[in-house]
């Protein structure tokens, strides 16, 4: 059935492109997010794909299954093909068909399906039967300890499996959020742990809160601990997050010191609350994890992953063996560059709490920010070493041109009271940079306290700028930041251009600025695209500056 007045051209691929600029666009636009992810929306079409993962995440935070067509399709201009229809019919069809409960023993659990045809399928499917026992009453029973391989192998089959087998038994942690001591507990963190803990068997809480980076995901992680009343393990990207998330602690809760602890590769402290890096977790000798002892020797009541999207493949592993523990994932996108959000989804759960960016910089609760890109071309030396070289050696070379080197320096003096971020991947880059314009460099090998101290004096506005490798791509805590220069990345990763904007989007007065730098007609002005591709479909524009044709948007 035709209807011109709405908004949605729902296309026989899963494709939805929604008219922005339709009267009913914003009604479309919250019907459809919670079952399709955005794929990009640039000023007048923006276009959402439907997915089994995305339909499972919004069947996992409460929609029924009967509203997606009737939700979707009401706004449909063409109405719903029929394929499209019947895709949504299996993928709802096949949601809650499997359920891991409860077993005969503590150490066993019972997998449910409701469909004994269904069963049949699982057992004649090695990656998942060759975890399952068939008792004598004709019940599949899982050892608990392979909880998560069977999760992970029943989602890859195509059905996500309904964990209700609840939690074991941890050391009970009691403390106090200070909330309203100087800050507050805003309304959307708390209700990201409310549909935290109301997911899931034994008194909720496995799954994923999506927060745009500023947004305070760290204090979600700190109420969702307070709230579970347990002691907690928290997982982090590198030492000065750990170092971030122990502070956190310290101001904005009363625990004591010695109930938080640091599990790094310079100090290994088992505490009430502990805070450990992913690479010291996931070291390996052999084929053991020695460090997983971390849980034998103190049972953790709940783990948070930050930064989950980032998961290295031997941590996804180890949670497999560790689905008694409540799982909280935090992170500004669920995208993952390998395409395997659906390891997310089975190993730590699905998205219980999702908002968009720019719904929170419309409540101030983030800065609002502006994206430009500026491209410069290769000097005459780089772009003949650039032509000679392998295709495999291009990128680093048109990354690294000398001849962004001025434009930063211009940047920098247009905006002489901004405190500012210099962000690059390449040391040589990166040293020469913070030589000429006369800022300290910090990268992985900078030691600790001389980082620790660099951060302090930026905070305090007594250093103004500072050059970063990857170590400025995740969280740090340098809320002053207004200016980010991108000078050079790690190829197409969206993830990383997504964290580098959010260094500068703690909420401030004036408008943030992120300026990321290229080299034009090379193969970085073509990732640039992909780099950009995520902030497009949160609704950021990018302003071009081609320092030959003048600037564009």
């Amino acid at each position: 059935m035709f209807s011109p007045d709405h908004p949605l051209i729902v296309q026989g691929d899963g494709s939805i492109l929604l008219d922005a600029h339709h009267a009913k666009a914003e009604e479309a636009r919250q019907a459809l997010a919670p079952y399709a992810e955005i794929v990009s929306a640039p000023e007048h079409v923006h276009t959402y794909r439907l997915s089994a993962i995305s339909v499972w995440n919004a069947l996992a935070m409460g929609r029924d299954g009967s509203d997606v067509k009737i939700d979707v399709g009401r706004f449909a201009r063409y109405g719903l093909p029929q394929n499209v229809a019947a895709d949504i019919d299996a993928w709802v069809s096949r949601h809650g068909k499997v359920a891991l409960v409860p077993g005969p023993d503590p150490e066993h659990l019972r997998l449910d399906v409701t469909e004994p045809a269904l069963a049949q399928e699982i057992l004649r499917t090695p990656s998942a039967s060759k975890w399952l026992t068939i008792y004598d009453d004709g019940s599949l029973v899982v050892d608990a300890m392979h909880r998560g391989d069977v999760k992970w192998a029943l989602i890859r089959l195509g059905y996500p499996v309904e964990d209700r087998a609840g939690y074991g038994t941890a050391e009970p942690l009691s403390f106090r959020v200070r909330d309203g001591e100087g800050f507050e507990v805003r309304a959307y963190q708390h209700a990201c742990v409310d549909a935290f803990l109301a997911a899931g068997g034994g008194g909720g809480g496995h799954g994923v809160v999506v927060l745009p980076c500023g947004a305070g995901k760290t204090l979600v992680g700190i109420v969702a601990a307070q709230r579970v009343g347990a002691s907690t393990l928290v997982l982090a990207t590198s030492e000065a997050a750990v170092e971030q998330w122990a502070r956190e602690l310290r101001e904005r809760t009363d625990l004591p010191a010695d109930a938080i602890g640091t599990y790094t590769a310079r100090r290994k402290d088992v505490r009430p609350i502990t805070i450990a890096t992913y690479s010291v977790l996931t070291l390996r000798r052999g084929k053991e994890f020695p460090h997983l002892a971390l849980f034998r020797a103190r049972p953790f009541g709940l783990i948070v992953y930050d930064e989950v999207h980032l998961l290295p493949a031997p941590v996804f592993r180890m949670t497999a063996s560790l689905q008694s523990v409540r799982r909280l994932g935090l992170t500004a996108t669920l995208l993952r560059e390998d395409g395997k959000e659906e390891d997310v989804f089975a190993l730590i759960g699905p998205k219980r709490y999702d908002v968009p960016w720019k719904t929170l910089e419309r409540s101030g609760h983030i800065a609002t920010a502006t994206c430009h890109e500026v491209r410069v071309p290769l000097d005459p030396d780089a772009r003949a070493r650039y032509a000679d070289a392998e295709p495999s050696h291009r990128f680093r070379i048109a990354a690294e041109a000398p001849s962004k080197d001025a434009v930063v320096r211009r940047i920098l003096d247009e905006h002489p009271t901004r405190p500012a971020l210099v962000l690059g991947v390449y040391l040589d880059q990166l040293k020469r940079l913070a030589e000429e314009i006369g800022a300290p460099l910090i990268t992985g090998e900078t030691p600790t306290a001389t980082r620790d101290a660099l951060y302090a004096k930026f905070r305090a506005g007594e250093v103004r700028c500072l050059v970063l490798s990857r170590v400025g791509s995740f969280a740090i805590d340098l809320p002053t930041a207004s200016l980010a220069i991108e000078v050079s990345g790690s190829f197409g990763s969206r993830q990383e251009e997504a964290q580098r904007l959010g260094r500068v989007l703690r909420p401030k007065e004036e408008a943030a600025r992120f300026v990321t730098i290229v080299a034009r007609d090379t193969v970085e002005q073509d990732t640039a695209l992909r780099r950009q591709r995520f902030l497009v479909e949160q609704g950021y524009r990018y302003e071009i500056e081609d320092l030959q044709t003048g600037p564009t948007s």
